[in-house]
């Protein structure tokens, strides 16, 4: 079985999800959103297996994973919904690709929580 989709799936050229929510606090809610997300060894091996792809993804993932099916697509749901995956109906399968800008923005997410105040402390713990 081919484990990318023909002819490729539009990943890429699609647009960012929007925020979840707007307004103060959003980047909170947007880092809680994606810790969540990654807070489960599986979502952690799919989200890495669709990165090493780097291309769609499909049909393969339950074959990869020693779960049933229903059970790889509850976590692709819950990926999806963090915007760190994206599925594109390719006829009767669906194609997953990692959505790598996502991960991007965790990290400036987690860099805004560590602050300054956090990356003193560090140093002096260092010293």
């Amino acid at each position: 079985m081919d484990d990318q989709c023909s002819p490729p799936c539009s990943c890429e050229a699609s647009p960012a999800p929007p925020g979840l929510l707007p307004g103060p606090g959003s980047d909170d809610a947007e880092l809680a959103i994606v810790a969540k997300a990654l807070g489960h060894p599986v979502r952690v091996q799919i989200l890495r297996t669709l990165l090493e792809q780097r291309a769609c993804f499909c049909g393969v993932l339950v074959a990869a994973l020693p779960l049933a099916q229903s059970t790889v697509s509850e976590h692709l749901r819950i990926l999806r919904e963090a915007g760190l995956v994206q599925g594109d109906i390719d006829g009767p399968r669906v194609c997953y690709c990692a959505r790598p800008e996502r991960l991007l923005q965790l990290i400036e997410l987690a860099q805004a929580l560590a602050g300054t105040s956090v990356s003193a402390e560090l140093e002096a713990v260092r010293r």
